[in-house]
């Protein structure tokens, strides 16, 4: 496995997320500023909206309008071409815990996880769904039975949704159908079945079983997936089945979600905290976006 050399991008800051290379530039948020930054020419982090209630995942609309998830109220926001912050979907009764990461199609239908149960709380582990919205701001739930649904790509040809079940011990996938609707659910790579674990509520046990905690998700030219293995400070690529490729070791940072980018689509974005805790995060400003190059493209959604 290759030698990876890390570059500082930004840093100063609490708890990033979101990474997306969209219009030659490197967009996330950070979770306790609850901004949506983007870095300009210089490399400076500009902010370029506000969002209360804790910004998360990215995308954009084929007319080229933002939409961020926020999480805590449990909507999706879309920022008009004048700066005005708006209400594209509530999604408040689709999802049991803070809404989280998604992904936007080519076409403009946004795929939405959430966390299932109160994560920062301590409550037990509930399984939970992804949620479809339409450009038209209508939604229903696509798919059920995930663990904790965090980090998602869509593949070239746009038929396959590809997602990490971050508690469950796994990255999954799904066909897309023509009405965006997803097929049933199949491994695109399992590093063991918690198996007896199932439903098992408590997230200790879950964590303590599991080999990997894959996060943020970026798809390359060659089929292959860059996650966020949190559990073992470090980014690993991995191929259909769950062969690991490449990794990169970030310790003593943790790495969080993940983005490919840059001009020539061979950049990894690394978004780097020493852990997730709540607290902490918000006290400290140790959240900084790592970057390596690599020698396979970016390809997919985002």
């Amino acid at each position: 496995m290759s030698k990876y050399e890390l570059d500082v991008v930004v840093d100063g800051f609490h708890y990033l997320e979101g990474p997306r290379w969209y219009k030659n530039a490197l967009w996330f948020v950070d979770f306790y500023t609850k901004g949506v930054y983007r870095v300009n020419d210089e490399g400076v982090a500009e902010k370029i909206v506000h969002v209360e209630q804790q910004p998360s995942g990215l995308g954009w609309l084929p007319d080229g309008r933002m939409l961020i998830v926020s999480m805590k109220d449990r909507k999706v926001l879309r920022l008009e071409d004048n700066g005005e912050l708006v209400v594209h979907a509530d999604i408040w009764k689709h999802c049991e815990g803070h809404a989280n990461d998604m992904v936007v199609a080519p076409n403009g239908n946004a795929y939405v996880g959430n966390f299932g149960f109160d994560l920062m709380g301590g409550a037990d582990h509930k399984h939970t769904g992804l949620v479809l919205v339409r450009p038209d701001g209508t939604s229903q739930v696509v798919a059920e039975g995930l663990a904790f649904p965090n980090g998602m790509v869509i593949s070239a040809d746009e038929k396959t949704l590809i997602v990490n079940e971050l508690f469950g011990n796994k990255v999954s996938q799904f066909d897309i159908k023509e009405n965006g609707t997803l097929g049933e659910k199949r491994d695109f790579a399992n590093f063991g079945e918690l198996g007896e674990l199932g439903d098992e509520p408590n997230l200790g046990v879950r964590i303590e079983n599991a080999s990997i905690l894959p996060d943020g998700l970026a798809l390359d030219s060659e089929g292959a997936v860059w996650i966020a293995d949190t559990l073992n400070q470090r980014a690993v690529r991995i191929k259909e089945g769950g062969e690991i490729l490449e990794t990169v070791d970030t310790a003593p940072d943790g790495i969080f979600a993940v983005a490919l980018g840059g001009q020539d689509g061979k950049t990894l974005f690394m978004c780097a905290a020493p852990d997730w805790n709540e607290a902490s995060r918000t006290a400290e400003t140790k959240g900084r976006m790592l970057s390596t190059p690599v020698k396979v493209g970016h390809a997919g959604t985002p």
